[in-house]
């Protein structure tokens, strides 16, 4: 009965919640710096930005854009890419493939995890290794809480950029990236593009109980605290794709493998069922828990009809 808790989470307790904090986050400024960085690209401009998410912690972020281009005045689109779970924005290199489409990048680190931002979250009681389970009883003072509004901040400094076309914005990741591609497209409507492959934040409470994910650090904490089941459900409900799915506005492409024993297919299918608008699934019955070339071509297709 206990796991049912997340589920059954009131829409409008979700919705006034969000909406709130939205608001409130509006008018705090994002303390946007650009500096330049080095790349062996050439004809390439690199400047590293940092930008203040859910606190004073400075998000470190790549933004990318083709140099003739930006020489001649042109608005590009622009891919906005979260890394996966223990990963970071890696090197510009990285990026190379949306840059030969004629795409701005703006890559984003994750606080705290294997990158060079930190994090500047108060741990309020004990937590398991890893980050996902700091400050489970509480909502607003989380961990998700954090990374959540540093995503949705991460769209609004991107849509900041003068190079980039505010009408072409895609949140694009895979596993935690694309949980986070999900959630920062729920809650920022400057997102018009989604790209979310195997992604997590999706029936959480399930995954608690039977993927291999960063949902097990969760299943450690309860494993020690079992009394703290309800209230940890109760948090986590507030980032799970299951319960804000309704508020998506663009269209969305997904992908699962079957044999993913990290972000299960079953909690991705029950997200995806429930997204309002256009969306497209790839299903691969004999993949893992991975992004194979076919998918990151349907990827490149997909962008290229909603940024024509």
């Amino acid at each position: 009965m206990a796991c049912a808790a997340e589920l059954t989470i009131e829409s409008e307790h979700l919705n006034a919640f969000w909406d709130s904090t939205l608001r409130r986050y509006d008018e705090i400024p994002l303390n946007l710096k650009r500096e330049p960085a080095e790349s062996p690209f050439p004809g390439v401009t690199v400047d590293k930005i940092t930008y203040y998410g859910a606190d004073d912690t400075p998000i470190h972020a790549w933004f990318i854009v083709p140099q003739q281009a930006v020489a001649d005045g042109k608005r590009f689109p622009c891919i906005v890419t979260f890394p996966g779970y223990t990963d970071d924005r890696g090197y510009p290199e990285r990026y190379a493939s949306w840059l030969l489409l004629g795409y701005a990048v703006f890559a984003v680190d994750v606080r705290g995890q294997g990158g060079e931002t930190g994090n500047y979250l108060p741990e309020r009681a004990g937590s398991v290794k890893g980050w996902v389970s700091s400050n489970l009883l509480e909502p607003e003072g989380s961990y998700y809480f954090a990374i959540t509004l540093d995503a949705v901040r991460a769209v609004d400094a991107a849509a900041a950029q003068p190079e980039v076309d505010p009408a072409r914005i895609a949140s694009v990741g895979g596993s935690q990236g694309g949980g986070l591609a999900l959630i920062s497209a729920a809650l920022n409507r400057k997102v018009t593009a989604v790209v979310a492959d195997i992604p997590n934040l999706c029936h959480m409470d399930h995954g608690v109980l039977n993927s291999g994910s960063s949902l097990s650090e969760i299943a450690q904490h309860l494993k020690r605290y079992p009394e703290q089941l309800e209230p940890i459900l109760h948090t986590i409900a507030h980032f799970d794709m299951l319960n804000l799915a309704s508020r998506m506005t663009a269209p969305v492409l997904m992908s699962v493998g079957w044999k993913d024993g990290v972000c299960l297919p079953e909690t991705i299918y029950a997200v995806y069922n429930r997204i309002p608008t256009e969306k497209v699934i790839f299903d691969y019955p004999f993949s893992g828990h991975e992004i194979n070339e076919y998918q990151n071509r349907e990827r490149i297709y997909f962008l290229q009809k909603h940024f024509r």
